[in-house]
Order: C-alpha cells, then sequence, then structure tokens
C-alpha cells in the first residue's frame, strides 16, 4: 500500500500542490469499493492519512458497485456514486468497477457493462458523467485509481481484460480534462510477487503504519473521518 501511496503522491502532488486547508465538505474524499476500504486502520485512506498529515474522509465500502441498481444497497453505501455526501472537497479520490462486472455479468460477456460504465471513445458513461459532476460541484481535483492485477484466480479471474478496458477509457477521458487524474496502480504492484491477505484473491494485506489503530473490516459501513493523529481512534 506504501508504493501506491507513492504514486498517488508523485504524479498528482496531493501533498503539496493543492489547499491542505479543508472546504465545505472536508480536505480529502475517498469512494470505492474493498480495495480502498480493506485492512481496518491501514487501509488506503489510513495511510494517505498517516503519510501527508491531511484530513482523510473515507465513505468506500466492500462489495460496492459503481452503479448498484438496489436502491436500498445504494443507501447503505453500496454504490459508490451514491456514496458522495456533497459539499466542497480539495481532492476526491475513486475507484470501482470489479463488482459491477461481476454481479451484472458474471466477468464473463461483459460488453454491454463496460460500455454503460464508459463509452468505447472514453467520453460518455457512468463513470464520466460522475468525474464531470465531481469536479464542477466539489471544485476538487479528482483522481480515479485504476485496480492492479489480481492472483489469476477467484471470483474476479475473468474480469482482467474487461477493467483493463475500461481503466484505458478512463485514462484517456482524464488525459484530456483539466482537474480530473487517473492513476494506474499496477505501476507499482506486480502480479507475480504480490502477495494477499488470508481469505481473498484480491486485497494486498495491510502495512505497519506506526500507532495506526486497526479496526475489522466486517463492520457495518458507515463513513469515518481519518484525522491528522494516526493515535485517533474511530468507528
Amino acid at each position: 500500500m506504501r508504493e501506491i501511496l507513492a504514486v498517488l503522491l508523485i504524479v498528482t502532488g496531493l501533498s503539496a500542490c493543492t489547499d491542505t486547508a479543508p472546504r465545505g465538505g472536508g480536505d480529502i474524499l475517498v469512494l470505492g469499493d474493498s480495495i480502498m476500504a480493506w485492512n481496518g486502520g491501514r487501509s488506503i485512506p489510513d495511510v494517505i492519512a498517516n503519510q501527508t498529515g491531511r484530513s482523510v474522509t473515507s465513505r468506500a465500502v466492500p462489495g460496492a458497485q459503481f452503479d448498484n441498481g438496489s436502491t436500498i444497497a445504494s443507501a447503505v453505501g453500496f454504490d459508490i456514486q451514491q456514496q458522495f455526501p456533497g459539499g466542497r472537497w480539495n481532492w476526491v479520490v475513486v475507484n470501482g468497477g470489479a463488482n459491477d462486472l461481476s454481479a451484472d455479468c458474471g466477468c464473463g460477456a461483459c460488453g454491454a457493462s463496460v460500455n454503460a460504465l464508459i463509452a468505447p471513445d472514453g467520453q460518455s458513461g457512468s463513470i464520466p458523467a460522475f468525474l464531470q459532476r465531481l469536479r464542477a460541484q466539489t471544485g476538487a481535483q479528482v483522481m480515479w485509481m485504476g485496480y492492479y492485477a489480481g492472483s489469476g484466480t477467484g471470483s474476479f479471474a475473468g474480469c482482467r481484460d474487461d477493467l483493463v478496458e475500461i481503466e484505458s477509457r478512463i485514462a484517456t477521458f482524464a488525459a484530456g480534462r483539466p482537474g480530473i487524474h487517473f492513476v494506474d496502480s499496477e505501476d507499482v504492484i506486480d502480479r507475480g510477487t504480490a502477495v494477499y491477505s488470508p481469505g481473498t484473491t484480491c486485497i494486498p494485506p495491510p502495512v505497519a503504519l506506526p500507532g495506526s489503530v486497526p479496526t475489522s473490516p466486517k463492520k457495518s459501513p458507515r463513513a469515518r473521518t481519518v484525522h491528522k493523529n494516526p493515535q485517533t481512534a474511530y468507528s
């Protein structure tokens, strides 16, 4: 996870090139699925907060789809777009899409699902529309964090090619949009050497962070704010 953070910081200047004073909503907002939410007190949002000294609010929920058709599931965080609480932020960091492919098409014939998320030309679909809305409504720099390659086994094994295609389209979209950034975590995680958390084939284990407070990833999903002090407990 520390390597992912390094890419986020180097490519986008997250720690130094934007205002650090919280705006109406807060400083840094994280939306997404288990890649963002796993590992309790040592998740990606926790590492960002620990290493930058900035306040990070995470609304990411394990299992969340980018576009969830269930009103009930969406209301409790299982729709990434519905995780957005509104307000003005300095940065919004987002990921997603894998759970859509798993739920909608079983990581099989997913062409229609891919195109609904983002069109072949990378200019339309639910992902571009949401990223543009975030940029317009929050005034934030918006970062999409791409997936890394998993172990090649498990329920997401068949999603690989479609996720690569989705992220290629997102990169094209971001390249032409000031204030919208694409960062590919695959640049820093080697599929051949990655080690995954027990019971998963896609989530790397946490790194040790001084003073971090581990929490269970299985607890009921709720928004939480990671403060500058890594000793701070939260629920």
